[in-house]
């Protein structure tokens, strides 16, 4: 019970270690009072226990328990002052705003702290892996109706098709993680499923480190604005070329390598993330800026695992070893408990 509960008590005060990036500059009116760490705290706790709403957050974290007694003090303000309801609510969507420059800075950190790539080529890989929408879909034909025939329907997910070329109602996570001995996660952001790669991973090509030379991608990440980005910043695009199979020209063996370090990086980061936080089934949310949260909050907080097994000097990519299951089964209780004391609190 102690190595579970100081484990995210732990996670929650590492966020005052990690660097942050610099706050955009600010025009008129007055600069904000509680500073931006004290809310990426929150996003930990939130994924950790799986809390979606801010009125379940509160209710978890004014239970009469010790560990939510640790907690309440890394949540306040050097004055001591409690936050309300309401700036909870705004802050929290203003920092889920930068949260995608957090992800990247923390990972060109970790990769200067690490060296992920010591001992390989210096490569990420990218990829646009699917959630599926919660609960039901709505189809095309209602959509141009402009109705939505059920409540139970996420209106702000879209359709796109899998590679089987199943068509398929849910979300899209675009990510890119090293392609080494170490899969980790550089950049990252949340958008509806009919968002095309090759518009969304210029984007993302801004949070590269500078050592990267080498991106393995997929033929939909391509695209004129990818390629001159990566050039400027001394960086490679490599993707399928297509055409017919089987390809019988020169370069066939190096691209079958690089296809297959891509798909070991991208899948494993995958299943590790999806593995942790449960990802394999429906999203817990609805809407685009909750499912937004809990997406780039789980690549957050997988982050910060990875920073906390590198302090204690344990395997990176030790999946059952390491503190990543150990947030996993945190979780899992964590979850149990949490369910309880709502139950307790709407009474």
């Amino acid at each position: 019970m102690f190595l579970l509960e100081s484990l995210l008590v732990t996670l929650v005060k590492l966020v005052d270690s990690i660097p942050m990036p610099a706050s955009p500059t600010r025009g008129r009116g007055h600069p904000p009072v509680y500073p931006d760490r004290l809310f990426l705290k929150a996003f930990v706790i939130m994924m950790v226990w799986r809390l979606h709403k801010v009125n379940e957050f509160l209710a978890v974290l004014a239970a009469p328990t010790p560990e939510m007694y640790s907690l309440r003090g890394p949540l306040t303000d050097p004055q001591g002052r409690v936050l309300s309801r309401w700036t909870w609510v705004r802050r929290l969507a203003a920092v889920l705003a930068t949260l995608p420059i957090q992800i990247g800075y923390l990972g060109r950190h970790q990769g200067a702290l690490c060296q992920p790539w010591t001992d390989d080529a210096r490569a990420a890989a990218i990829d646009s892996p699917v959630l599926r929408a919660l609960d039901g879909v709505w189809h095309t034909k209602d959509r141009e109706d402009g109705g939505v025939p059920h409540t139970s329907i996420d209106p702000e997910a879209h359709w796109t098709t899998s590679i089987w070329y199943i068509w398929i109602y849910n979300w899209k996570l675009h990510l890119v993680c090293t392609a080494g001995r170490v899969w980790m996660p550089l950049a990252a952001e949340r958008t509806p499923a009919n968002a095309a790669d090759n518009l969304q991973a210029p984007g993302l090509c801004q949070k590269f480190p500078m050592e990267l030379r080498f991106l393995l991608g997929d033929h939909h990440d391509r695209g004129p604005d990818l390629e001159q980005r990566c050039t400027r910043r001394g960086c490679l695009v490599m993707t399928p070329t297509g055409g017919v199979c089987p390809h019988s020209d020169d370069g066939v063996e190096v691209r079958r390598i690089l296809h297959t370090t891509r798909s070991i990086a991208i899948e494993n980061s995958n299943e590790q993330c999806k593995g942790i936080f449960e990802g394999h089934s429906h999203v817990p949310t609805r809407g685009l800026v909750a499912t937004r949260r809990f997406a780039l909050g789980a690549i957050f907080v997988y982050q910060l695992a990875l920073h906390h097994s590198y302090d204690l000097g344990a395997d990176l990519r030790g999946e059952r070893r390491g503190t990543r299951a150990r947030v996993r089964h945190m979780s899992l209780f964590e979850r149990k408990v949490s369910h309880c004391a709502r139950k307790r609190t709407d009474g």
